[in-house]
């Protein structure tokens, strides 16, 4: 058994970390695969969409979004994965709102438009991995598939967990998992997948931190993206770590020792 393909490595965090949710792998490829249909067929958020994909039947097809093939797709979305340009009036929707922009309506996610702007310059342009963004389950992954990140979905006692085992071979007590700003399908897809230019490479993505997805995910839900790399060490230390070794620790018995 190939424990360094993205289909095991999906299996054995799933499994170690008792997902009911199918991890997701994140692709690029030239051409629309054969098993696969445009994303927004499934939702027109990317986030959601994902979710959903995870959450669904286990036959799940793979989505795709491309420059071309992006009917129904929010336009946000489209521009965080590299597709669009960003439109000039965003910085005032996210923020404060403006009179002459969409009718005043706004998200108030950032104090002011100017840190919404500062937010977009460190977090630099978004380069797609490819012609099509993929997006499919891991068990669906071929082993000379080119994944640039996974997307976990689970409670919060795992994602908890999944991120101490982030840390279990890095010095550094900060910077292994963080919880940036930003729409849900960055944390999920750019930021990991190393398509935004500012991105640390080497850190888990945590969250989502977007407030406009929680119609559509439970509240008890959490998810964890990370880089193929990160996946992959991820894989190899769970029979050495605590996941494996003190599986009582990671999931207690409820009602005990309260």
């Amino acid at each position: 058994m190939n424990h360094s393909a993205v289909s095991e490595i999906g299996r054995r965090l799933a499994e170690a970390f008792r997902l009911s949710a199918a991890p997701l792998a994140i692709c690029g490829s030239e051409e629309v695969p054969a098993d696969a249909v445009p994303l927004p067929s499934v939702h027109r958020c990317i986030a959601v969409a994902m979710y959903r994909m995870a959450t669904g039947a286990a036959d799940a097809p793979a989505l795709y979004l491309g420059e071309e093939a992006n009917a129904g797709c929010c336009p946000g979305g489209l521009a965080h994965m590299g597709f669009v340009g960003r439109s000039a009036e965003i910085r005032w929707f996210i923020s404060t709102g403006r009179s002459d922009v969409r009718g005043g309506a706004a998200e108030y996610l950032k104090a002011d438009p100017a840190l919404v702007d500062a937010c977009f310059e460190r977090a630099g342009p978004v380069t797609p991995p490819g012609r099509y963004l993929v997006i499919r389950p891991c068990l669906s992954v071929l082993e000379d598939t080119p994944v640039r990140s996974i997307c976990l979905f689970g409670t919060a006692e795992a994602v908890r967990n999944i991120a101490a085992l982030v840390h279990f071979d890095r010095p550094d007590p900060f910077s292994p998992v963080l919880a940036p700003w930003g729409p849900a399908c960055a944390t999920f897809v750019s930021y990991p997948a190393g398509m935004a230019a500012g991105a640390p490479r080497d850190a888990a993505f945590m969250g989502p931190t977007d407030p406009t997805v929680n119609h559509a995910m439970p509240p008890d839900l959490l998810a964890i993206a990370i880089p193929i790399a990160v996946a992959r060490r991820m894989a190899e230390n769970l029979d050495a770590s605590f996941v494996v070794r003190r599986p009582r620790v990671a999931f207690p018995e409820r009602g005990r020792n309260l």
